[in-house]
């Protein structure tokens, strides 16, 4: 047996977590982790038999899920179009190695390893992306601001991501990790059936007030004048 947790949309709208214990199948292989995801799906859906369930990550069977795989999800900026795992990792800013700016531009898989390097042996301090420093808390700020741009940006996934209501990745482990893309996915329904996406996405301020109620604004860096600093969302 596994446990993972399952992001779905309330009665009032708001997102909210469940874990879920199911049946989980061994091995590497995708068609293994993809019986896994079928097992959660299944057990969650003898609870909450009318909800629309959909695998976020590069296992889901569905194109759609594998689509908004922080791997794959493209971010749009003033210097190109970059992954939402390249935006994040590279956004990174640690007590002794710094800014990790230089993995923007390294697949994402390979900026997420060398990440886990670091988490080893060094602090996380915050994020540093476009131009301005986000804060460590709330902790999943800065991760859900690029994730939601993105579905933002890409018109297409936006609108069949309204199909959907409740949401997992059969990656995610609350005990190693923080951020999550199935969670990223419910806070954006959530906004969407609150009609509150327009007013959550117009800058990172209003996000901060209308997803977490915290008003106060993060720190603007100064600009050193490099390429990187001056790196937008469009």
């Amino acid at each position: 047996m596994a446990q993972r947790i399952v992001f779905f949309i309330d009665n009032n709208n708001k997102y909210q977590q469940k874990k879920v214990d199911f049946q989980w199948f061994p091995g590497f292989a995708k068609k293994q982790t993809q019986k896994s995801v079928a097992s959660l799906h299944k057990t969650f859906l003898e609870k909450y038999p009318t909800a629309k369930i959909l695998e976020v990550s590069t296992a889901a069977k569905e194109k759609l899920g594998s689509q908004l795989s922080a791997f794959n999800l493209q971010v749009k900026t003033t210097k190109g179009s970059y992954s939402v795992e390249q935006l994040f990792q590279s956004g990174k800013v640690f007590e002794e190695h710094g800014s990790q700016n230089a993995l923007l531009y390294t697949p994402s898989a390979q900026a997420k390893k060398a990440i886990k390097k670091l988490n080893k042996n060094d602090k996380l301090v915050g994020f540093q992306e476009f131009g301005v420093d986000f804060p460590l808390t709330p902790s999943t700020y800065f991760y859900n601001w690029i994730y939601l741009k993105g579905i933002q940006q890409n018109k297409e996934l936006a609108e069949q991501l309204p199909k959907y209501d409740a949401f997992t990745d059969i990656y995610f482990n609350p005990q190693k990790s923080i951020n999550c893309q199935a969670e990223a996915c419910s806070i954006y329904i959530s906004l969407f059936k609150r009609n509150l996406l327009k007013d959550a996405l117009k800058d990172r301020k209003s996000f901060l007030k209308v997803v977490y109620g915290n008003q106060n604004e993060t720190k603007k860096r100064n600009s050193d004048g490099s390429k990187y600093e001056q790196l937008k969302l469009l």
